[in-house]
């Protein structure tokens, strides 16, 4: 975390608490790159070192940003994103057999996404929003949502508060070390995809029969 950033944050924690915390990981769940985990866990160090702020405030407003933020990021992908896909997908070399192939992954493992998504950094920004785009069922993207969210908020928030400097000092191979892990489980599972593709794709074809169409036109 660099001087400027670390300020920043500083002054929104001394001025704005809880809410701060809230806003900045509900913005960076909504699919707008923002400093979350950083947020939460200088929330938590400053929690521990001024007792200006209570750890489970802390760790009850990034639960409410995430669970919250995500819900609207998934929204905005189920509706908009969705739709503007089935329009002009093609401009962009996504066809309505990739659509349906993000479904038919969703529907099956969207589960797993959502929830170990919440620790990798570029996860944790898009995946409500693939999501969404993958058209997950909604309930089941809310319980999976949250028990990432409240299982990510509970061991980051603690560890920034109990750990505190120790643990300044160990953020950055923390995150180093996930970085990696989620880098090599992308890698790996884009290999398993590219392999089954011809055969996921008709599979997602018998799943979905027919053409995608828009929900929102007329």
């Amino acid at each position: 975390m660099t001087p400027v950033l670390a300020s920043v944050l500083d002054d929104l924690l001394s001025n704005y608490g809880y809410l701060a915390v809230f806003v900045i990981i509900a913005i960076e769940s909504l699919g707008i790159p923002a400093p979350g985990e950083t947020m939460l866990v200088t929330a938590a160090v400053y929690a521990g070192a001024t007792g200006n702020l209570l750890i489970e405030g802390v760790i009850a407003a990034a639960i409410a940003g995430a669970v919250i933020g995500d819900n609207i990021g998934y929204a905005i992908g189920r509706k908009g994103g969705y739709r503007l896909l089935i329009r002009h997908g093609p401009k962009l070399r996504i066809n309505q057999g990739h659509l349906k192939v993000a479904r038919y992954v969703f529907e099956r493992h969207g589960g797993k996404v959502v929830f170990f998504g919440r620790f990798i950094a570029i996860l944790r920004t898009y995946a409500a929003f693939l999501a969404g785009v993958g058209q997950m069922e909604w309930k089941r993207f809310l319980a999976w949502n949250a028990a990432g969210g409240i299982v990510w908020a509970t061991i980051f928030g603690l560890l920034g508060y109990y750990g505190q400097k120790a643990f300044e000092n160990l953020s950055t191979p923390i995150n180093i070390a996930l970085g990696a892990i989620g880098l090599v489980a992308i890698v790996a599972f884009t290999i398993a995809l590219r392999r089954r593709a011809g055969r996921l794709a008709d599979v997602a074809e018998q799943a979905y029969p027919g053409p995608l169409t828009d929900p929102g036109a007329p």
